[in-house]
């Protein structure tokens, strides 16, 4: 591997996963690879994988055979969810050389220095009770907004879910740590950071001693977070990537209504607009609770964006489970939907329920979901139409235009200004 020196990577599924890979790309461009883009041709190419759908783990062989036909002699490393779910089953992909699960990732730059080709691919995992560090990331230079990564891990146990089985027990930054990231994000230019992690809101950090005997350790939580992020000088904006309902306390609530730095804009996942299906799904809350949150948000807010997570087509997700969530959904007063179709997952408690809801009629609930996300988010950007609202311009071109969000994301797009890109500008919507 000694004279191999350009890398190219490419990233499925969440924020937290680019968070990651940006810092993967950092770390080995400190060791002296040189970085390209994912269409290029490179000596190692790395996927960071997503394992929520099958079509992520698809989408990761596909990839792999785009490799092997432009550029069959080099290295292909595969890490990420899937790769730590099953890594026999991707070590046996003709191409693949490297198989990096949850505890090695980090160690990717010792890896390739052992790495040779013509091998049959190793694999690099354990078991993910064994995974207990934390390694804290942030995307730079990649995008406007930075993703910088606080907490990882998952200690529930959704029935429909296989994160806690690819990335483990639940964990977090220290405040410190997480302070000093920003504050280098910062020096570099960033102007909004989001906040991103499995189970955000249970941000947890390690005990601290607190000298006194027979004293508990002192752990601070999310909210804690928030107001010591809030007074970092530099970065303007902060987002919160996305909060279970049950984890959404009232004081954090307040406290982005009163702050001039956390915008207006909230992801909260719903998955079912029926009891019955959140049961089954072992959700820690029920509708009522989530109605409670958005309408307290509206009430500090009436301006604030809100995004959803829903499922469709659940297992035993009858016409009236899936009415119930449309009905729900159709009164609540949110601004958009992102709508997943359920997808079977090998170890998951949801494979017992029954009946299975056929993929025609899966694929029929999630277009209607889909529309009815389009016309809440239509309403919601009409709703403030004349309003000057703040925007953050994004660096990348498309036909010649470029994109920004206000505070609570509505996007504009506008012909390109070299001197936006970066740069909060007042905007009549």
């Amino acid at each position: 591997m000694q004279k191999r020196r350009s890398v190219a990577f490419h990233t499925l599924g969440c924020k937290l996963n680019f968070s990651e890979t940006s810092t993967l790309s950092r770390l080995l461009e400190k060791d002296g690879f040189e970085k390209k883009d994912f269409t290029e041709e490179a000596d190692v190419y790395v996927i960071n994988t997503c394992s929520v759908t099958d079509n992520a783990d698809k989408e990761c062989r596909q990839l792999v055979r785009r490799i092997q036909r432009k550029s069959p002699e080099s290295f292909v490393v595969i890490t990420g969810c899937y790769a730590q779910l099953k890594p026999k089953e991707i070590a046996e992909i003709p191409g693949v050389d490297l198989v990096l699960g949850a505890a090695e990732k980090f160690n990717i730059t010792q890896h390739l220095k052992e790495l040779h080709k013509n091998d049959a691919a190793k694999i690099c995992s354990c078991d993910i009770e064994e995974v207990a560090g934390f390694n804290s990331s942030y995307s730079l230079n990649d995008r406007t907004r930075t993703f910088l990564k606080v907490q990882d891990g998952c200690d529930y146990n959704c029935s429909f879910c296989t994160i806690p089985l690819a990335r483990g027990k639940s964990r977090s930054d220290s405040i410190e740590n997480v302070i000093r990231n920003a504050n280098e994000l910062a020096k570099n230019g960033v102007k909004e950071i989001v906040l991103t992690g499995v189970n955000l809101g249970d941000f947890l950090t390690p005990p601290k001693p607190t000298g006194g005997e027979g004293l508990k350790p002192v752990r601070e939580n999310f909210y804690h977070l928030i107001q010591a992020l809030d007074k970092v000088d530099g970065i303007e904006r902060y987002r919160i990537s996305s909060i279970e309902p049950n984890l959404l306390t009232n004081n954090i609530i307040e406290f982005v209504a009163n702050s001039k730095k956390f915008m207006p804009h909230f992801h909260i996942p719903l998955q079912s607009g029926s009891n019955k299906i959140l049961g089954l799904m072992r959700r820690r809350y029920r509708r009522e609770l989530y109605a409670e949150k958005v309408s307290l948000i509206k009430q500090f807010m009436p301006h604030c964006a809100i995004g959803v997570d829903v499922i469709v087509g659940f297992p035993s997700e009858d016409e009236n489970s899936f009415n119930e969530t449309f009905e729900f959904l159709h009164e609540l007063d949110v601004s958009y939907l992102h709508v997943f179709t359920y997808s079977e997952r090998d170890h998951t408690k949801a494979l017992d329920i029954k009946p299975v809801v056929p993929m025609h009629t899966r694929h029929e609930r999630n277009k209607i979901l889909r529309n009815l996300s389009y016309q809440k988010m239509q309403y919601f950007t009409v709703k403030h139409a004349g309003e000057i609202r703040k925007v953050l311009f994004e660096d990348h071109t498309k036909n010649g235009m470029m994109e920004g969000y206000t505070d609570n994301y509505i996007r504009v797009t506008t012909p390109y200004k070299k001197e936006w890109t970066n740069e909060i500008v007042e905007w009549k919507l």
